[in-house]
């Protein structure tokens, strides 16, 4: 039972690494066992104008859950947002809503991956012409290789790393009316950059849970498919435990504005994974309130330091 169990999860990874980027937004995977926590890192510096910031996350293979760190990549056109991808508990079992590129941020679980993506939109910058300009109160720019950018404060929301929406001990945020109909506006998916970063992950002994216990030695990078050398960056703190739990739907009406903090991961919950090919439920939503930073005057100022989670 076990053998045949493990080459059923075998083939669907290997099915979903040779899926093309464009088939992405279309497939998602569901498993009964909860993602591990999000782990605290710095950024690495952005290495050329106009790159974006696409947060790491916790992906699902035939040796379970592995980190994709964090990295910078070029949109694949001017103008374009990253709205990241989330776990969400749905019908008994938990399913990855893939990540999209789009002219706003959309929703993505309430899940705080912070440096600009706290739970709601982006406060890491905003476009103005064929130019980004970067908020560097949460970016980390260097102004030697880009200097469009600015400071400004941004609201300090509650710190939470559970990196899942809905079940127990999961972030209890939902899509209002006007976000799910801006999931139908004009977006694309991950690019071969961003495919060829978890591609990577998954063949990284070192990113699965089970190895790094939420901990991952490559926790971000500077650049999408490095993961040694120069601006590799690894995780802060003590490995832990980094197996989920099994978690049980919520009743009645709890829907909140912010993330929770009430993830829970017992040393002992070891469920057995089950997973199954399914058609995703939706690209990820967006939010149409996007900030008025667009009147906002940048003005370059001293580098500052690394910022972490």
């Amino acid at each position: 039972m076990c053998n045949s169990r493990f080459i059923v999860l075998s083939l669907v990874a290997a099915l979903m690494l040779a899926l093309p980027a464009a088939s992405s937004a279309q497939v998602s995977l569901s498993i009964t066992i909860a993602p591990p926590m999000l782990p605290v890192y710095s950024q690495p510096a952005c290495p050329a104008p106009n790159y974006m910031w696409t947060p790491g996350y916790w992906a699902y293979g035939s040796y379970g859950y592995y980190w994709v760190p964090g990295t910078w990549v070029e949109p694949p056109q001017v103008g374009f947002l990253w709205t990241p991808g989330y776990w969400g508990w749905a019908g008994g079992s938990f399913i990855w809503n893939v990540g999209y590129w789009g002219p706003q941020i959309g929703f993505y679980g309430g899940v705080s991956y912070g440096f600009g993506y706290d739970g709601v939109g982006y406060d890491g910058g905003y476009w103005r012409g064929r130019d980004f300009y970067y908020n560097r109160n949460v970016a980390n720019v260097n102004v030697n290789i880009n200097r469009n950018v600015y400071d400004r404060p941004v609201a300090n929301r509650q710190d939470n790393r559970v990196s899942y929406n809905g079940g127990n001990g999961g972030i209890m945020v939902r899509p209002n009316h006007e976000q799910e109909m801006a999931a139908r506006e004009q977006h694309r998916p991950p690019t071969s950059m961003q495919t060829r970063q978890e591609q990577g992950a998954s063949r990284n002994r070192e990113l699965q849970a089970s190895v790094n216990h939420g901990v991952p030695a490559v926790a971000a990078t500077e650049r999408p498919g490095v993961f040694e050398g120069r601006g590799v960056v690894a995780a802060k703190g003590t490995p832990g435990n980094a197996s989920g739990t099994r978690p049980e739907p919520r009743r009645g009406n709890h829907d909140s504005s912010r993330p929770s903090n009430n993830a829970a991961h017992p040393n002992n919950a070891q469920p057995t994974p089950m997973m199954q090919h399914k058609a995703a439920p939706g690209t990820a939503n967006r939010n149409p309130s996007k900030p008025a930073l667009d009147k906002a005057k940048p003005e370059p100022n001293n580098e500052k330091q690394k910022k972490s989670q």
